[in-house]
């Protein structure tokens, strides 16, 4: 893999000369993600440590695309890689620590919680993704999961992470992908249809997230996929009573345009932002955080499918080196 960085006399240059790695914040299948502290700053960052040969070829050219992709975004709310280095057995990917936790998580630890809450992350979502869109990189795999909060403070913004089914578009922006992809329950129609596709399916997948965050679970549900798949192809859900008779009919119809079978009627990320619901003032400000933190926790929460993240761990580093939250925006680079 062409991942190499090389000192100025060629020679290449070890991860731990530049950075001192301290306690593991999680696990994946091929990797696990450390904390890394720069030697020469003290800055802070998440380190994801890629074993090359649990990888295989497949899982290379799967890094390599994400490299690509992420060496492209510049967005405050897209999680950026920073640094690159390579060993014989291990690949280091340098990037943006995000310590704030998923954004279920959060939900379900906040006292209050509404609709504008719900509407104000959504919004951080679709300008992130309409930067990702203007520059020709579909994200693919739009999910919770994949959602982060910078920071544990309470006002902090939310973070796009894991680019790894991410595709960039040629430079005719034409929706010629056909590779069936992403995580069921938030896949679009047309991806399961096995028609070309775009950048709608991203909107797709935000019209997922709208659903699940004013209820707390998700609109297409079944044990067999192929009845989850049947759903979606029908694009078959409904605002269920009791859970939905407090959400505003700004929001239902704000969702009903992004879960639009019809990809070409599908709102874009431009249609989406300009929604009263998103833009207008109209999310209600009534709190619906018992209700829909019920549901998450039911529906999501400590699933055996998440992978761990110790957020506490870089919390309670950065209170042991006296740092605050301010001090990440200088400092961290990482994340998932």
């Amino acid at each position: 893999m062409p991942l190499l960085l090389k000192k100025k006399d060629g020679k290449r240059e070890k991860i731990t000369d530049k950075y001192e790695l301290k306690e593991v914040l999680g696990t994946g299948a091929f990797s696990e993600v450390v904390l890394a502290e720069e030697k020469a700053t003290g800055q802070l960052f998440a380190c994801k440590c890629i074993d090359k040969k649990a990888l295989g070829k497949k899982g290379g050219e799967t890094l390599e695309n994400e490299v690509a992709v992420l060496r492209k975004c510049n967005h405050p709310n897209i999680v950026r890689l920073t640094d690159i280095h390579e060993n014989k057995s291990t690949v280091f990917l340098v990037m943006q620590l995000v310590s704030g936790g998923e954004l279920f998580d959060r939900i379900v630890e906040k006292g209050s919680y509404t609709e504008k809450d719900a509407a104000d992350i959504i919004l951080q979502i679709l300008e992130a993704v309409k930067y990702l869109h203007s520059v020709g990189i579909v994200h693919r795999d739009l999910k919770p999961e994949n959602l982060l909060f910078y920071s544990p403070e309470e006002d902090s913004k939310i973070m796009i992470s894991d680019f790894g089914l991410s595709k960039t578009l040629d430079d005719a922006g034409t929706d010629d992908m056909s590779t069936a992809c992403g995580t069921p329950g938030y896949v679009a129609p047309e991806v399961l249809a096995q028609q070309p596709y775009g950048k709608a399916v991203d909107l797709w997948s935000i019209g997922v997230i709208s659903y699940i965050l004013l209820c707390g679970y998700p609109p297409f549900f079944d044990e067999n996929d192929t009845n989850l798949f049947q759903q979606i192809l029908k694009g078959e859900y409904e605002f269920d009573s009791p859970y939905w008779d407090d959400i505003s009919d700004s929001a239902k119809n704000f969702i009903s345009h992004l879960l639009e079978v019809n990809a070409k009627k599908r709102y874009t990320c431009e249609q989406a932002i300009s929604h009263p619901w998103i833009s207008g003032g109209a999310a209600s400000t009534k709190n619906i955080h018992e209700s829909v933190s019920t549901q998450m926790k039911k529906n999501f929460y400590k699933s055996k499918w998440r992978q761990a993240f110790n957020a506490t761990a870089v919390v309670r580093h950065m209170r042991k080196l006296g740092l605050h939250g301010s001090s990440m925006d200088h400092s961290a680079n990482g994340g998932k």
